[in-house]
């Protein structure tokens, strides 16, 4: 393996590095090289599908916890008459 050195960094730079290093817990070298590679076609980019529906939570409740869920929201079946006049 080849070590390089990189001049000419700015401050913009080493920040963004940084940040990105510290938000996927690793370190900065990682992240340089994850970039190069990327960026020079060497390895794909690989792509995270984040979800944010409740796919996950279908089919985990037990009785009991649909009993306390609709005890705990009956309150929001009620209809104050008073309000639709």
């Amino acid at each position: 393996m080849t070590t390089m050195t990189l001049r000419g960094i700015d401050d913009a730079i080493s920040g963004a590095l940084k940040e990105k290093a510290r938000r996927e817990d690793t370190s900065v070298n990682t992240v340089m090289l994850r970039i190069l590679k990327e960026s020079l076609g060497i390895e794909k980019k690989k792509r995270i599908v984040i979800y944010d529906d409740l796919d996950h939570l279908a089919g985990t409740w037990s009785l009991k916890d649909l009993t306390e869920f609709e005890n705990a929201t009956s309150a929001f079946e009620k209809v104050d008459a008073d309000m639709w006049k």
